[in-house]
C-alpha cells in the first residue's frame, strides 16, 4: 500500500449544525465508497470551512461516522473575493493499491465548480 491524497469538497445551502453533518456525511461516505476504501484505510483529514459556516466544526459529522482514531483537523478557507460561499473542503491522507490517476475526487452540490479538472460532476 501506499499513502495517497484525496480532494473532496460539498457545499451547504445554509449554516445550520443539522446541514453540516449531513452534507459531511455524504461527502465524506462518497470518498470511501468511489475508492473503495474503509475507515481503517484513512491516515489523516484535514477539513476546511469559509466563514460563512459556524454552526459546527465538520470534524465532528466524521467522529460520528466513528473515525475516532484517526487524526481530524478543522481549518478555516481563506476568504477570497469572489469565492464559493459555504464551502467544506476535505483532504484525506489514505492507504490505497491504486496509482495516483486512479483517484476519484469527490466534489458535491454547488461545489462541483471548484475542480471540474478532477472530477465530473457528482
Amino acid at each position: 500500500m501506499v499513502v495517497r491524497a484525496i480532494r473532496g469538497a460539498t457545499q451547504l445551502e445554509t449554516d445550520d449544525a443539522d446541514h453540516m453533518h449531513e452534507r459531511v456525511v455524504e461527502l465524506l461516505t462518497g470518498v470511501l465508497e468511489a475508492n473503495g476504501l474503509t475507515q481503517d484505510d484513512v491516515i489523516s483529514i484535514l477539513f476546511t470551512a469559509t466563514s460563512d459556516l459556524t454552526s459546527a466544526f465538520p470534524a465532528v459529522a466524521a467522529r460520528s461516522l466513528g473515525f475516532s482514531d484517526v487524526p481530524l483537523i478543522c481549518a478555516r478557507e481563506l476568504d477570497i473575493a469572489g469565492s464559493l460561499p459555504r464551502a467544506v473542503r476535505l483532504l484525506a491522507h489514505v492507504e490505497s493499491p491504486l496509482a495516483k490517476s486512479d483517484i476519484t475526487h469527490v466534489y458535491l452540490h454547488g461545489a462541483v465548480t471548484l475542480r471540474p479538472d478532477l472530477t465530473s460532476a457528482q
